[in-house]
């Protein structure tokens, strides 16, 4: 081994030392504080709370340690949500504005010597997302957490991942907008043609509860405006998609294609596909699949902080961890989705 290569490994070493020291701190307080209630470590701490202040929280709860928020954040970001193709915002408020014009403002043609008349001016819609409290309440034996060799901070995550990602899923297709985020599903709709701000448009597939043949998935994708296709992903759970996967055009050739370069995915009309578990089956009148640009018409608002309440006493011998954080999420631009409605018209 060259002067060089053992030169580039001290390095590489030395950087990774660092990092652990850096992360050390943090793991050990943390994992004091949940296999022992010890929060004297925590104490003084800079936690994972961006904006706020301290690392303790007024009811007793604390911050998670970055790592641990980090693992729950990237796993809820890989998960087949809604959540990976809209817009995330971080947020240190109990609401999220957004601002939206959706109008044409006013414009024409002018000589040198005309007047210029008044134009139109654009209206602005504020749509408000409110934040709601998620949780989660994974328990773990004491004899388990005093084991040492137990990973407490990645069984935590994992538990606390999962518990989230499934509940965030379901909230952001059918949620009520009651004590949690108003699902893409919950909204009034109407047909395509008549559509209007505060709706979204939909295609019938003029099949009551079924699809015949491509034609309505080549008018859901041209229902949606130009500007807004081009980063358009299909929505559906497994079981639509396996009987969409059968359609064949005029021509007899599948509409769902299969990428021609190594690991790209198979698109149907030459876009992505999501699946998302909790979009229906195929019924009579069901919205089963959406198609649009989710970045553009669907907003999570979330705040950074996650918080885990360690509880030895309420469910003896078992350790109850507490985990809340806040999100929210709503329909931010009604112009840039469209469903497919199963029904005759």
């Amino acid at each position: 081994m060259n002067k060089l290569d053992r030169k580039t490994m001290m390095t590489a070493r030395t950087a990774l030392s660092v990092a652990a020291s850096e992360d050390a701190p943090h793991q050990k307080a943390f994992a004091a504080y949940l296999r022992s209630g010890d929060d004297d470590g925590l104490r003084g701490l800079e936690m994972e709370g961006k904006a706020m202040g301290t690392a303790v929280a007024a009811d007793g709860g604390y911050l998670v340690d970055p790592q641990t928020a980090d693992t729950i954040q990237n796993t809820l970001s890989s998960t087949a949500s809604i959540r990976s193709i809209a817009s995330v915002v971080n947020v240190d408020a109990s609401s999220y504005d957004v601002l939206v014009d959706h109008s044409e403002m006013g414009a024409g043609w002018a000589t040198e010597s005309s007047a210029v008349s008044e134009t139109d001016t654009p209206k602005i819609e504020r749509i408000s997302i409110p934040l709601h409290e998620l949780s989660a309440l994974p328990k773990a034996s004491q004899r388990l957490l005093d084991d040492s060799a137990f990973d407490i901070e990645g069984w935590l995550a994992g538990r606390i991942a999962d518990k989230f990602a499934r509940s965030e899923a379901m909230a952001f297709i059918s949620g009520d907008g009651v004590d949690k985020p108003t699902g893409l599903l919950t909204y009034p709709t109407v047909d395509n043609i008549l559509w209007t701000w505060g709706n979204l448009g939909y295609v019938p597939t003029e099949t009551a509860g079924g699809i015949t043949r491509a034609d309505p998935i080549i008018d859901l994708v041209y229902a949606l405006g130009a500007e807004y296709r081009a980063n358009a992903t299909f929505v559906m759970n497994s079981k639509t998609a396996g009987h969409i996967r059968k359609l064949k055009d005029n021509d007899g050739r599948f509409v769902w294609v299969d990428g021609l370069a190594m690991g790209e995915p198979a698109r149907l009309m030459g876009y992505r596909v999501l699946i998302a578990e909790d979009m229906p089956d195929i019924a009579d009148g069901s919205m089963s699949i959406a198609f649009g640009d989710f970045s553009a018409g669907y907003t999570v608002a979330e705040r950074p902080d996650l918080r885990v309440l360690r509880d030895p006493f309420s469910a003896k011998p078992h350790v109850l961890f507490y985990a809340t954080k806040r999100v929210g999420g709503a329909v931010s631009d009604f112009a840039a989705i469209k469903l497919l409605k199963f029904a005759t018209s």
